[in-house]
Formats: structure tokens, C-alpha cells, sequence
């Protein structure tokens, strides 16, 4: 590759659609390799499914095989970046508490796979002595997982596109749409840039760029619910927390032959669950709020309007699982993001310079920098 004229400011090694994680997570790859990198957003800031998710980056229960490793991936370089960019890692770890026996079996059956290396399966005793937060009078054990860390969504993607740009060089251009990408020129709503690669991450935006080729790939839209709550004063998670719930969702789990059985006895004990895609995480912010959720609703073009039985489930779930004397709702929001029901994640080659790279299973935060590292290696 021959590299961009440095003093040509239209001219770039590297560009790449969309300021969100996995966008971002690419512009830190090809820097890592000194490549001359421009991001264009099309929005004045990223708000979308990169600022409205957890901050959750979920190494336990990720799908074995290359969504775990580039998750294990992502976990080193957000350790990594996140104290030079001025990100606080809020909690590390996860426990995740099995109510029924049939999750537990699923929790024994996970701890036998390679993927269990490092985790500890604790009695209900010694995980509510461990973490008192837990309401655990009733679970048959804990998956404990020292894998796990959470950022602030919100306030890590502007941190991380401030420190790219001051330490790293890359320039940014936001409020400036992608109209037409045919590397090396890439034609924008402001003028034209040229660069000898491009990825393209346009998240939801399945219909612009590159929309034969996405649509070759049969994607949808998944609409998620998400609340903060207030808890009383003083109340602190030991880590991020999931339930059963998770163990029928989350592919390291349900994949295993023991899910069978807990699907089953969810499904005739909370059907409603289910049908609404809901399973519970629990992660704190600085401020002690806790990001509870969420809920999954698959369609072309999901409507914009939150349920409040969605958000009944939710919170019937969230107090069933903390020991929480209080918990008032301060914040719902809805996050959208594409969904596969093959794949978690779309990495496309319209030619050999072009990438179009879309995380199609709600895990950018978690697995994008694995992704980003990959599709550099394989270029």
C-alpha cells in the first residue's frame, strides 16, 4: 500500500463510515499499524446503538469460537486503552445467578467447556457472602466470571474519538453523510476524499452503501428497552449481573445440550419473557444508578415506541434477583442495532479495498476491536 500524501488533508490510508465502537474500534487497528486514518459520521455525535447499550464488554457466555476470542481480544485493548483515553472501568466481573435447577446444570455443563477456564461456580452461600447485593435466598448457584468489565457507554465512545484524534492523529468529520463509496474515492454531502481502503460501519443503516450486498445477507432490526434506576444510597453491585434468562440467550450457554431443559420450564414459567426477548442485565454507574434491561423485537423497521409491560418484566426481574429496597425509574430509553439469525457478525469485501463490517448480534462494545483486528490480519 502506498501511503497517503501527509500533507494532502482530502487524502487518507484509511477511511472509515460511522463513529460508532466497531467504526472506532477499526480507526485503532489500522493507527496500531501507522496507517493515515479519517472517520466520517454522517450525525453531529455517535448516538446511536454505541451509546445506548451497557458498556458491558461480555467475555462469559459469547459464542465459542471467534466471537469469544475477539471478545478476550477487546477486553485486553479496552484495558489498555481505557486509562490512556481517561475511560473508567466502573466494575469489573460478572455473577450470574441460577434460580432453577436446570440452570444450574447448564452453569455445570459451561464450567466443562474451555470457555469456563478462569470462572468459578460458587454455592448460593458463598456467593450471597461474597455479594450481598444478590438476592440469592432462592438460587441454586452462581456463575462467577473475573473476565468481565463496564464502561460508560455514553461518556467512553466521546472519550475514546477525543483521544484517537489527539494521540493518534485521526481525523474526524462529523455531520458529513457517505454518499458513494468506490475506493480509493469516496464521495460525502461536503466533497470528495480518497483513501486506499475504506470500511464501512453504518450500523442500521442497511439500505444506503453497499445495499445489494447487505440485503444478500438477510438482516433485520432488533429493538431493545432499556431503563436507569435509582437504587437507595449506597447500594453497590459486586460486578454485572445476569439470571436465567441469559442461559437461553446468550450462544455459549444455550448452545449446550443442557439449555434444552431450562427452555422448556421458561417457557411455561415465563412465556411472557420470552416472547419479548427479555433477559436481565444489571451494570452500575458511577453515580450508583444501575442500566437495567432488556427486551428483543425483530422487524424491518421497528417502531420507536417503548411498552410498559416490557419494562414490567424487566424491573419484576431486576427485584427478584438484587436485594433492592428501592428502585426508581429515572431513565427508559430504546437502542437498535441489526440483527442475523446466522451469523453475529457481517464481514463483507466489495472489492479488495473495501470492507463493509456490521456486528450483527447487539456485541460491538464487546468484540469490535477483536473484529477490527481481525479484518486488518486477513487484509
Amino acid at each position: 500500500m502506498i501511503a497517503a500524501p501527509a500533507h494532502d488533508p482530502d487524502s487518507f490510508d484509511l477511511i472509515v463510515v460511522g463513529a460508532g465502537i466497531v467504526g472506532l474500534a477499526h480507526a485503532y487497528s489500522a493507527v496500531q499499524r501507522g496507517l493515515k486514518v479519517c472517520v466520517i459520521e454522517r450525525d453531529a455525535a455517535c448516538i446511536g446503538a454505541s451509546i445506548r447499550n451497557f458498556g458491558f464488554i461480555t467475555i462469559t457466555g459469547q459464542a465459542p469460537g471467534d466471537m469469544w476470542r475477539r471478545a478476550m481480544h477487546s477486553r485486553g485493548v479496552w484495558n489498555e486503552v481505557a486509562p490512556q483515553a481517561g475511560i473508567e472501568v466502573v466494575h469489573r466481573n460478572l455473577w450470574l445467578a441460577a434460580y432453577r435447577p436446570e440452570a444450574h446444570d447448564v452453569l455445570e455443563a459451561f464450567m466443562r467447556t474451555p470457555m469456563g477456564k478462569g470462572c468459578e461456580l460458587l454455592d448460593a452461600a458463598d456467593a450471597q457472602a461474597k455479594a450481598p447485593a444478590l438476592s440469592l435466598a432462592d438460587a441454586r448457584s452462581v456463575l462467577f466470571s473475573p473476565h468481565e468489565l463496564r464502561v460508560e457507554s455514553r461518556t467512553a465512545i466521546g472519550l475514546l474519538t477525543k483521544w484517537l484524534a489527539e494521540a493518534h492523529g485521526v481525523t474526524f468529520r462529523f455531520s458529513e453523510a457517505v454518499l458513494e463509496v468506490e475506493t480509493p474515492r469516496v464521495r460525502t454531502s461536503l466533497g470528495t476524499l480518497h483513501a486506499e481502503r475504506v470500511v464501512v460501519c453504518t450500523n442500521t443503516d442497511l439500505h444506503s452503501l453497499f445495499a445489494g450486498r447487505i440485503a444478500a445477507h438477510d438482516l433485520t432490526l432488533c429493538r431493545l428497552q432499556m431503563l436507569r434506576v435509582k437504587p437507595e444510597a449506597g447500594f453497590r453491585l459486586p460486578g454485572s449481573v445476569m439470571s436465567d434468562l441469559s442461559l437461553v440467550r446468550y450462544e455459549g450457554y444455550s448452545t449446550l445440550p443442557e439449555a434444552a431443559a431450562l427452555r422448556a420450564r421458561l417457557q411455561q414459567e415465563e412465556a411472557a419473557s420470552l416472547a419479548h426477548g427479555i433477559h436481565l442485565i444489571v451494570v452500575q454507574s458511577a453515580d450508583g444508578s444501575l442500566v437495567v434491561g432488556d427486551s428483543h423485537h425483530y422487524a424491518d423497521a421497528p417502531e420507536p415506541f417503548a411498552m410498559e409491560e416490557v419494562d414490567q418484566l424487566i424491573l419484576r426481574h431486576l427485584r427478584s434477583t438484587l436485594n433492592l429496597e428501592a428502585a426508581q425509574v429515572t431513565e427508559r430509553w430504546t437502542g437498535v442495532y441489526p440483527s442475523s439469525k446466522t451469523t453475529p457478525c457481517v464481514i463483507d469485501a466489495p472489492d479488495d479495498a473495501t470492507r463493509v463490517v456490521l456486528v450483527t448480534s447487539g456485541s460491538g462494545a464487546s468484540t469490535g476491536f477483536g473484529i477490527a483486528h481481525d479484518v486488518f490480519n486477513a487484509w
